[in-house]
């Protein structure tokens, strides 16, 4: 039985260099099926407690959570704004904490970056390292992808043989 990689860019971008990222990336790994995500489809109002209690929770938090229960593998490539996560990914994340702190239900977690600038979105790929253990990730691997437009080409993936070998490497190093 194949194992499920659930993956996404976490930008809301309807042309995401991240999300570019995360479905060549998801399509290395052997025996597996790939859900791709598209963070417009899960759009919601800013979290906010008092939008909690007098609405509840809303639906697409609940359904993108569910996603993430049903999946063996997250593969998340981040967007960076202002050296940190996007606003569309944070207020998802802020919604679905509120249905568990432990959001991503202690899943495997390979988190990549990218970006047109040299640095590749290092900044947020460190911050999101660092935080989504607290969050219920175990993150296996991480890549950050710099130069965006010099080194991936649509339809071929990442066109640097070394900086492919070394996404190569960290894919082949994680069991699912």
């Amino acid at each position: 039985m194949s194992k499920k990689i659930l993956a996404f860019g976490a930008s809301n971008s309807s042309d995401s260099i991240n999300k570019q990222l995360a479905s060549y990336a998801s399509k290395q790994f052997e025996n597996t099926t790939v859900e791709l995500l598209d963070l417009n489809d899960y759009e919601m109002p800013i979290y906010s407690k008092d939008r909690e209690r007098d609405n509840g929770i809303p639906q697409p938090a609940n359904d993108f959570y569910d996603k993430i229960g049903g999946a063996d593998l997250i593969l998340i490539s981040f967007a960076e704004n202002n050296g940190a996560y996007t606003t569309a990914f944070k207020n998802i994340l802020d919604w679905m904490s509120r249905i568990n702190g432990k959001t991503f239900q202690e899943k495997p977690m390979l988190l990549l970056a990218t970006s047109p600038g040299a640095r590749g979105g290092s900044a947020v790929l460190d911050i999101a390292v660092k935080r989504m253990p607290f969050q219920g990730g175990v993150v296996k691997g991480s890549f950050s992808l710099p130069s965006f437009n010099e080194n991936f080409e649509s339809g071929k993936g990442i066109t640097n043989p070394e900086l492919n070998n070394q996404l190569l490497a960290i894919i082949r190093a994680i069991e699912i």
